[in-house]
């Protein structure tokens, strides 16, 4: 065995009860309970504590944010091919590349409150490191690498399910994505009907209005998208169109 692991892993049953209080608190919050609790220790220890006390033998968070970032991208294609049967290599590779990127990760790190659980070193904590997005997405990318060791993909899944999963599915990423002309490429090869997109509403004061787009095909709803513009609105109407279109070629009704 790692020596250096070794001490790191004796080393985080010294820290504060302060703090292995907030981290029991994390497991309540999330459900996710974690046999080695030393994974989730380290999962959220910067290199500047490390730093900071190097009598303690701790370990930082880099090597669990590498694993975390192979086994994010297995979680997310698995999904993505499974979801997307209409998609093709490169859009694939685009739609994942948008939801493991730096700015998104940094959001699902905001949205379950990481960022108060993270083991800073003094001078990075008044530099507000808490709040750096690297250093959050990090954080983000490392609890996965933690929880796989600890819990294997039959943990990962039912966590990316209800973290990550449910943004691809009402569309936050489709902006990345050009469903209108991915619908129309699919029409063509099935039929020559005429594609038309319809607002039927527009919700909310004009400072934040939202538009609900329909797309029809010879004057048949085919899909319904919800949108911040009528743009957005559209190619979420379009990818939902997809949707349908995949599930009806594969009852046998076109």
């Amino acid at each position: 065995m790692n020596s250096k692991r070794s001490k790191g892993k004796n080393a985080f049953a010294s820290l504060p009860q302060e703090v292995l209080t907030n981290f029991d608190e994390l497991q309540q919050r999330l459900d996710i309970h974690f046999k080695n609790k030393s994974l989730l220790y380290n999962a959220f220890t910067h290199s500047s504590y490390v730093n900071e006390h190097r009598r303690k033998n701790f370990t930082d968070n880099e090597r669990l944010e590498f694993l975390g970032d192979a086994v994010l991208e297995l979680g997310v294609s698995k999904y993505l091919y499974s979801t997307e049967p209409n998609m093709t290599e490169g859009e694939l590779t685009k739609l994942r590349a948008a939801i493991v990127c730096e700015p998104s990760l940094v959001k699902f790190s905001v949205e379950l409150g990481f960022g108060h659980y993270i083991l800073l070193g003094k001078g990075e904590e008044q530099t507000g490191g808490r709040l750096r997005p690297a250093l959050l997405a990090d954080v983000f990318e490392a609890f996965i690498g933690a929880l796989y060791i600890d819990q294997g993909m039959e943990a990962i899944t039912p966590f990316l399910e209800t973290v990550v999963f449910p943004k691809i599915s009402v569309g936050v990423f489709s902006h990345v994505m050009d469903y209108k002309s991915r619908l129309q490429e699919i029409v063509q090869q099935t039929n020559n009907g005429l594609l038309q997109y319809v607002i039927i509403e527009e919700k909310g004061p004009a400072h934040a209005k939202k538009f609900v787009t329909v797309v029809r095909l010879d004057n048949r709803d085919l899909g319904t998208g919800l949108g911040k513009s009528k743009k957005e609105a559209e190619q979420e109407a379009a990818r939902h169109a997809i949707q349908e279109l995949s599930t009806r070629q594969a009852e046998g009704e076109i």
